[in-house]
């Protein structure tokens, strides 16, 4: 099973790094945004990778956990002119975008196409209120209120949502995650 990352920030580069430990050998990453060090919170890149694009970043940090991953980098601005042809060949989405108007274009793309799980809430510091949802084929997960825009962005909760949307990305059937490491 191929699974497509779109946007490889706090929440995408976090659950590509869940996946790639946990066995899954083929992604498909999209982004058009360089690592800055600002991302460093949050985001699994390093201060050394700091004007590199992230995808091509990623795809170094995710290699030398497994080399045997297969993974398709593309430097790309997602939108709705080229969102469905990009992630054609993968079977389900990850949606890693800021804007709430990126999340809908995705989510309205695949939503009865293919598996989509999405973030929503991921500001702020409280943990209590991270739960997930499932609307047809699309998960949500976050705690549904703080957007990126009305409080920071911390580390324990980025990287938490991230692990519940890798959780149910793992539950679905067809993905393979094995031991790839021995």
């Amino acid at each position: 099973m191929k699974i497509g990352i779109a946007g490889v920030g706090g929440i995408g580069s976090n659950v590509a790094l869940n996946l790639v430990r946990s066995g899954v050998v083929q992604l498909k990453l999209v982004d058009f945004d360089r690592v800055e060090s600002g991302n460093l919170n949050r985001q699994f890149y390093f201060s050394d990778q700091i004007g590199l694009f992230k995808v091509e970043a990623l795809k170094i940090n995710l290699s030398r956990i497994n080399p045997k991953v297969e993974i398709e980098a593309l430097i790309q601005r997602i939108d709705a002119k080229n969102c469905a042809e990009l992630f054609l060949d993968c079977d389900l989405i990850v949606e890693g975008f800021d804007r709430q108007v990126d999340k809908k274009m995705l989510i309205e793309t695949f939503a009865d196409k293919k598996g989509v799980v999405s973030a929503c809430g991921i500001a702020g510091s409280d943990l209590a209120a991270i739960g997930s949802r499932r609307i047809g084929n699309c998960y949500i997960v976050g705690d549904f209120t703080t957007d990126c825009d009305q409080a920071p962005l911390f580390s324990h909760k980025v990287t938490t949502v991230a692990n519940h949307m890798s959780e149910l990305i793992l539950c679905q059937p067809g993905v393979i995650h094995e031991n790839t490491f021995s």
